[in-house]
């Protein structure tokens, strides 16, 4: 037994030998060994008859299994004899005619695991008559295996076997012409590296195998997203954090009525909601009012009483013109035309003043675009060169990118601050004490403040505030001669009717829509 194995290692360790010569016409000896580097050395001899060729093209290209291919490699060709041989893209093809000739190459990408496949016959052009094959390797084999027939058949070689000196040899009678026979050697584990090499088929279903690209791209993607998912969460932890609010100083040293940072009262609901509602948009128009561009008369009739100026921003230009495009106008009409101004205008300015953020609406918009540059390069990728999954991964990267633009806060840390502050304001407008104000402060400071009182949702403590004075202060941009509590009652009246306004402009957009 040792001798044996001696004798075995001794064949395996030198190169492939000359073969024996065919006995018969139209037959062939193989000689096969596998290298230590996993490539696989093969000699062929072939007898083919006098004024007759032979022909025989092997495919490098196969199908496996999971919707791959498995490719091989010739190389290191050489022919002795008469005829000719060569190796393309896709098949090693070998053109013989009369006499015995030799081919020589090696073959790479044999070794899967532990096991080495070649294809022994197949693709010839006439019949063999008999074929034997010999295998050496660096070890004795643990398994062969050997299929003969029609290419979908599993019909087994008429004999393979590990001899008494551990040389694996195969044989088989009467192959038809297009038939093949292929040998299966299993080695023990570790014997020579692999080298089978797999590769998505040129189907739709191949183009989204996950190859080693499409493996690393997922990796990289699932990083990406585990990170904005964090970053998200960071930045929504910052933004949903109440610290205490600072103590708000609603007189300035001047006399008059103090907003923070010079916030407007529409300013309010994007702030501290992340949206302006119809409280925000009553509350500009109220403050057109307490400012003298618009006077109120008939405790519902809105005029005009200076015409817009540069001290207007262009949002509160836009309510002006909305609201009044001719001289005057009832709550009622406001009601009934449906009046809402859109809040692009108001959340530009405060971007401009570094409050919010543009990147969340930036960022869903690329990430829609990204998601159809992923469809797209997944369909160009599916019909030409495979790898789909990576349009797949490209689109799905835009639909994050949408989803983190949405959850984003679009508030920046001066925008957090302003918003701190504005809760402290609307602190001090619910406990002011009007009597600690002075009497020629009462005036204008209500009225500078009810704006902000209905935006911040404190106009009831701050109205009654004020009413509850012995001498309640005038109400300037008003006619007639009307108390705090009615002014309350205006901007609670005004609010309604443009909320009115939007539930019906939204209504005329649906039945629009059903129509």
């Amino acid at each position: 037994m040792l001798a044996a194995a001696v004798l075995t290692l001794l064949l395996a360790a030198a190169p492939v030998d000359q073969p024996s010569l065919p006995a018969l016409p139209q037959s062939a000896e193989i000689q096969l060994k596998v290298q230590r580097d996993g490539s696989l050395s093969v000699a062929e001899a072939v007898s083919v008859p006098g004024g007759v060729t032979m022909d025989r093209r092997v495919a490098l290209r196969v199908a496996a299994p999971h919707h791959r291919d498995r490719v091989y490699g010739v190389r290191d060709v050489v022919l002795e004899g008469s005829g000719t041989a060569s190796v393309d893209k896709d098949a090693f093809t070998i053109h013989l005619t009369s006499g015995t000739s030799i081919v020589r190459y090696t073959v790479d990408g044999a070794v899967d695991g532990d096991r080495v496949t070649w294809e022994l016959a197949g693709g010839w052009s006439t019949d063999l008559k008999f074929l034997r094959a010999s295998f050496a390797a660096p070890k004795i084999p643990t398994a062969v295996d050997c299929l003969a027939g029609p290419a979908d058949s599993d019909f087994q070689c008429g004999a393979a076997q590990i001899d008494h000196a551990g040389l694996t040899r195969f044989s088989q009678q009467n192959l038809l012409a297009g038939q093949r026979m292929t040998a299966t050697v299993e080695l023990p584990a570790g014997t020579v590296p692999a080298n089978a090499r797999l590769v998505p088929s040129k189907t739709l279903a191949g183009a989204f195998v996950v190859t080693a690209p499409v493996g690393w791209a997922w990796a990289g993607f699932g990083a990406l997203l585990l990170a904005a998912a964090a970053f998200v969460l960071f930045a929504r932890r910052r933004d949903a954090g109440t610290p205490e609010p600072p103590k708000a100083e609603l007189v300035s040293p001047s006399g008059e009525f103090a907003s923070p940072e010079g916030v407007l009262p529409g300013h309010v609901g994007v702030l501290l909601h992340g949206r302006a509602g119809p409280a925000d948009l009553a509350a500009t128009v109220l403050d057109l009012a307490v400012r003298n561009y618009l006077w109120v008369s008939d405790g519902s009739r809105l005029t005009r009483r200076n015409p817009p100026d540069e001290h207007l921003t262009s949002f509160e230009r836009a309510v002006f013109e909305a609201v009044l495009p001719e001289d005057s106008v009832t709550l009622a009409e406001l009601r009934r035309d449906h009046v809402d101004i859109a809040p692009g205008q108001l959340h530009a300015d405060a971007v401009r003043r570094g409050w919010l953020a543009p990147r969340p609406a930036r960022l869903r918009r690329a990430g829609i675009r990204v998601v159809f540059y992923g469809v797209f390069l997944t369909v160009l990728l599916a019909l030409t060169a495979g790898y789909a999954q990576l349009g797949v991964i490209l689109a799905l990267a835009g639909a994050a990118a949408a989803v983190v633009s949405a959850a984003l806060p679009a508030r920046r840390r001066a925008g957090l601050d302003v918003a701190r502050r504005l809760r402290g304001v609307a602190a001090e407008l619910a406990a002011v004490k009007a009597e600690d104000l002075g009497k020629p402060q009462r005036e204008l400071v209500f009225s500078r403040g009810l704006p902000y009182a209905l935006a911040l949702g404190e106009l009831g403590p701050w109205v009654a505030a004020f009413d509850g004075l012995k001498h309640p202060p005038t109400v300037y941009w008003h006619d007639g001669d009307i108390t705090p509590d009615q002014a309350g009652s205006f901007a609670i009246n005004l609010a309604g009717a443009f909320a009115a306004a939007r539930r019906g402009r939204l209504r005329s957009l649906v039945s629009g829509k059903q129509g």
